[in-house]
């Protein structure tokens, strides 16, 4: 196993399912305002640019006209809501058990999300995924997010590996690995809405059980 090579995840529909609790705190906030609620389908289809882009398509799902001021404040009340331990977030099936296989491998590890920072550290202390992962991008981390390559390159580079193969489940993640030259493994049971066969990736996986031993096949194939 060569220490030239790394694994970093994405967080929200790949290590955790969180729509759940992005739904609730959504929905406590439009009902604070007296606005009418989102479907959680609607809200599991907003996430993967970061909380201002779910806040924006909230807005609009719910009639609210485009208004800067507006969308800062409802921003505001909403991480009020979602800066706290999860309360319905859950890891996905195998993830811990997966993440130690791949530390006995020897495979640095990080994390490449547009989560914010706050809620990002509270889960990964909670669900005790800090330990796994050397260095974490947030979405304040740089001024880019994702699908712009910088905030992977920037984890890539804190790993201090030569390359890395990229773990996510949406279309942003794809684009993301695409634009920063690095292979793509999709994870199909998070928050995509594209057909896998139209998504770019180099590896697919519906359970953590698989990918150790994906991770190894693809460690093998990059030798050959």
């Amino acid at each position: 196993m060569t220490a030239q090579t790394a694994l970093i995840f994405d967080l929200d529909g790949t290590l955790i399912d969180s729509a759940p609790d992005l739904h609730h705190a959504a929905n406590t906030v439009l009902r604070h305002e007296n606005l009418p609620e989102i479907s959680f389908e609607q809200a599991r289809s907003f996430i993967g640019k970061g909380a201002p882009v779910l806040i924006s398509r909230v807005m609009q799902a719910v009639g609210l006209p485009e208004d800067p001021a507006e969308h800062a404040r409802l921003l505001a009340l909403f991480m009020r809501e979602y800066d706290k331990p999860p309360a319905l977030t859950r890891l996905y099936p195998g993830v811990m058990d997966a993440l130690a296989r791949l530390r006995a491998m020897g495979l640095p590890m990080g994390l490449c999300t547009n989560k914010p920072a706050s809620p990002t550290h509270i889960a990964l202390d909670h669900f005790g995924l800090a330990p796994f992962l050397s260095a974490v991008a947030c979405a304040e981390t740089l001024p880019q997010r994702k699908p712009d390559p910088a905030p992977l390159r920037h984890v890539l580079a804190e790993l201090g590996t030569a390359s890395a193969l990229y773990v996510g489940d949406s279309e942003v993640d794809a684009e993301t690995a695409q634009r920063a030259g690095l292979p793509f493994a999709l994870f199909t049971e998070g928050y995509r809405h594209t057909a896998v066969a139209d998504l770019p990736h180099a590896h697919v996986f519906d359970h953590f059980d698989a990918l150790p031993d994906l991770v190894a096949r693809h460690l093998r194939e990059r030798a050959a």
